[in-house]
């Protein structure tokens, strides 16, 4: 039991320093972005210099939220980029072009060339044929609700921090128990890994992070970069393109938009557990070795603690020197996740019973990233690949 007590300190001890580390600058993080003023929102409304873009297919259910929050924004345009919807999208935003207030336009993208995903090849089809006056291309996912005045805000702050490339982390709607207990536990695992939104202590040039839902890029850096083209065979082409533009000389930005964007990504604990836990890892985004890397120390700090925590108190073994540290040392680790709670709590819309039991969960979330790290998709939102 010593030896094994060893072993498992030379892990955790290093991971629980490095954890310490990237939590203990969170406090220097940028503050959440917030709603104009209204004298400001109504001076970007008069010039709206951005060209939306949302990529469908089948997204009748998700949507007419998304774009009734979009009906007041200062953008330029919307582009619907559809691939070849069977459930009446197309029909649907056929429907709203006459009486939109914004241009609303459809697109069906050609078919998937060759080693592109659907995802970025909608995304790059959108900004070809966006308004060649606007100076930033937003990319919004369908199942997202934009918040009043989101755009003008976020361009707002995109201009005064001068950012190339921005995204914003949502505010995430759950409704059903097995979502409130898995998928806090998940995003866990992003903030173990890449510290705080907003952070901006955390970051290099190979780990900055992203989030698709709702990018920003100015149009004259995807010019320069080739549009999506960086990151076209992407399962997480969010970071996979913010990192490659990064690497190439972009100011990159990740910040809290929870008071401009709502998401409800999922719909039950199953559909969370396979759609977001198969990207979640971002291999496509790192390198083996990163990957590998950041797999160990979830496993060391995140997947252990509590499992190691029940078993050493109920097995109660001989105390010894060794056997004391790994008892307290998961013990403050329990303690680490149980605060983290509190504090991801605002990342939610409603949060219940079943959320504040998520860190049982967090075992089953390191598996999850186990899995997908040392698998490939073969399919993606209704696509085979």
């Amino acid at each position: 039991m010593t030896g094994f007590s060893i072993f498992l300190l030379l892990l955790q001890v290093p991971a629980t320093l490095v954890l310490l580390k990237r939590l203990s600058t969170a406090r220097d993080r940028t503050p959440p972005l917030l709603p104009l003023e209204a004298t400001d929102e109504a001076l970007a409304k008069q010039n709206p210099n951005v060209s939306i873009v949302i990529p469908t297919l089948n997204e009748i259910e998700r949507l007419p939220t998304c774009l009734e929050g979009l009906r007041d924004q200062a953008a330029k345009e919307i582009i619907i980029v559809d691939s070849r919807s069977q459930d009446g999208t197309p029909e649907y935003v056929q429907k709203l072009q006459k009486d939109f207030p914004i241009p609303l336009k459809l697109i069906t993208d050609d078919p998937l060339p060759e080693g592109w995903v659907g995802r970025p090849w909608a995304l790059h089809t959108g900004f070809l044929n966006s308004d060649p006056t606007s100076e930033w291309i937003l990319g919004i996912d369908a199942d997202t609700f934009p918040q009043k005045g989101l755009v003008a805000s976020f361009v707002q702050k995109a201009t005064a921090d001068n950012f190339d490339i921005v995204s914003l982390s949502p505010k995430f709607i759950l409704k059903t128990a097995g979502e409130q207990w898995l998928q806090p536990a998940l995003l866990i695992t992003l903030i173990f890994r890449f510290g705080a939104t907003g952070d901006r202590n955390q970051f290099t040039e190979d780990r900055v992070m992203a989030n698709g839902q709702c990018f920003l890029s100015k149009r004259a850096k995807l010019v320069e970069i080739n549009g999506y083209e960086l990151a076209k065979s992407s399962f997480c082409d969010d970071v996979t393109l913010a990192r490659a533009a990064a690497q190439k000389g972009a100011k990159v930005g990740f910040l809290d938009g929870a008071a401009l964007m709502q998401v409800r990504m999922y719909i039950s604990m199953q559909e969370t557990w396979k759609e977001w836990g198969r990207s979640l890892d971002l291999k496509d985004a790192s390198t083996p070795s990163q990957t590998f890397a950041d797999c160990l120390l979830l496993t060391a700090v995140q997947g252990l603690p509590i499992p190691l925590l029940i078993a050493l108190s109920i097995w109660q073994p001989a105390p010894s020197l060794f056997i004391n540290t790994l008892f307290w040392l998961n013990a403050f680790l329990v303690l680490i996740r149980c605060l983290l709670v509190f504090g991801i709590r605002t990342s939610y819309t409603e949060v219940g019973f079943w959320f504040w039991l998520s860190p049982l969960a967090d075992p089953f979330a390191v598996i999850r990233i186990w899995i997908s790290s040392v698998t490939k998709p073969k399919s993606w939102r209704g696509r085979t690949y």
